[in-house]
Formats: structure tokens, sequence, C-alpha cells
């Protein structure tokens, strides 16, 4: 087993049916920065099995071990279960409420939904699409929950779509926070001594911040990373010690 294995976390490719090629030039660069990928929803622009056949040739490239969650832009044509197949045939482990282990470190993964954060989330009372509405966030919190459950690794992350803490979505405007997270998602990560959360969808937020039991939060949408570290590559390092002892996060210099 590694000493350090090393994730590299990334979100919102939007891959459409013309991006061949696209990627090519990042992912080349993984196999020498890190030991890990991680992919954080919006994988596809419309949720098309064309697109995901795009980004499946993308990834083939990617010697790498490779987990994924999808994201709401992978919904919208409706054929998610889809898409995850032809990702999953390709090579990346696609995570519902659902768990792995890869290096000694555990990752679990939920798309997760929208509601608000902390005293302004939206309460299931009312109107019954608004309860509706509460019961999907609830859904993906319970989700969350069974996959980190699954977990014995010292180490354990969080794989999300949808941002657990506002902290990563300032910067976005005020209007539109309710739609980009869930505070109902911080729950599980701080019960179950999550080692630190991916997300992305909020991307013009803020790529750093933390639960309030300071489990990391990484905002790792693509567009958010290539317009706050123009020099770096569009993914986030998180080192992560797994020798004996070894029990704290350490961040790399790219991108911190």
């Amino acid at each position: 087993m590694r000493e350090v294995v090393r994730i590299a976390a990334m979100a919102d490719l939007h891959c459409t049916k013309t991006s061949a090629g696209a990627f090519q030039s990042v992912f080349s660069r993984l196999g020498e920065s890190a030991d890990v990928l991680v992919l954080c929803g919006d994988l596809t622009d419309y949720g098309l099995p064309e697109e995901a056949k795009v980004l499946a040739k993308e990834l083939s490239g990617v010697k790498l071990p490779k987990v994924g969650v999808l994201g709401n832009h992978d919904f919208e044509s409706e054929v998610p279960a889809e898409v995850t197949q032809i990702l999953a045939d390709a090579g990346l482990v696609m995570l519902d409420g659902t768990a792995c282990e890869v290096e000694g470190v555990g990752f679990a993964g939920a798309k997760g939904f929208a509601g608000g954060f902390g005293a302004h989330a939206l309460q299931s009372w009312g109107e019954e699409p608004v309860k509706r509405f509460v019961h999907a966030a609830l859904e993906e919190m319970l989700k969350l929950e069974s996959s980190l459950a699954r977990l014995r690794t010292p180490h354990r992350f969080v794989l999300l779509h949808y941002a657990p803490v506002a902290a990563t979505v300032v910067g976005e405007p005020l209007e539109i926070y309710p739609f980009l997270g869930s505070s109902r998602l911080e729950d599980p990560v701080n019960r179950f001594s999550a080692t630190g959360v991916f997300h992305g969808h909020a991307h013009r937020g803020h790529p750093e911040g933390a639960t309030a039991n300071g489990v990391p939060v990484y905002n790792v949408a693509m567009p958010l990373l290539q317009r706050t570290f123009p020099d770096q590559p569009p993914f986030r390092i998180v080192e992560v010690p797994v020798s004996a002892g070894g029990d704290a996060v350490k961040r790399t210099d790219t991108n911190k």
C-alpha cells in the first residue's frame, strides 16, 4: 500500500457531443499528479448518452482508478441510468448512495440536492410540491448517510454535486443559494467524521470551506478552478497519508 494517496478532484466538465479531444490535455497531466481521480457531477451537458460516450472515450486514456457521481445536468434527458452505465463501462465507479475503497481510502457518494442552508433551509410545510422538494433533499441525505455507514477505512471522502455548506457557494448571486446545495447534507458528513468533501455545481462559488465540525469542503467545479487558478490544471489535488499513524489530510501546492 502507498504511504500517501493523491486524490485529483474535478466537477462540471459539461461534456458535449463535440467535446472529443477537449479534455486530453487535462487528463494527460493526471498520471504525474494523482493516484485517484474523482468526478463530482455534471459530467455531461444535457445528460445525453452520446455525450457520455464522448466522455467515456476521453476517460479511456486515464489509467488511474476513477470514482464519480452524477449532477443535475446528467438528469436533463431523463436517462441517468444509461449515462451511468456508459461511464461505468469506461471504468468510472459511479456512486449513488454507495461506497468504494481505493488504495486504502474510502469514498462515499450521492448527487445531493438543493434546499438552502442553516436556518434558511426550506422546510416540509405547506403545498405538496414544496413537500416533494424537501423529500428529495432528505432522500439524498439518507443516501449519503448509507454510503458513509458502509466504510470502515480511516479516511472517508464524500463526493457530491451539490454543496453541503454555504461557504463554498459564496460568490454566486444570493438569490440562487437555495438551489446550489443543502445543509442537510452536512449532518452525515459530521456524524461520520468524514475526512473531506468534494462537490461542484457552484461555478462562481468559493474553492474552499468547512463544515461546523471543521471537515474541509472543496468546490472543484472546473470553471471555478480555471478562473481562480489560471496557471494550474483545473483539478484539485489533496494528499492523504495512509501509512501507519497517518491521520491528517495534506494539501499539495496545486490549487491551494
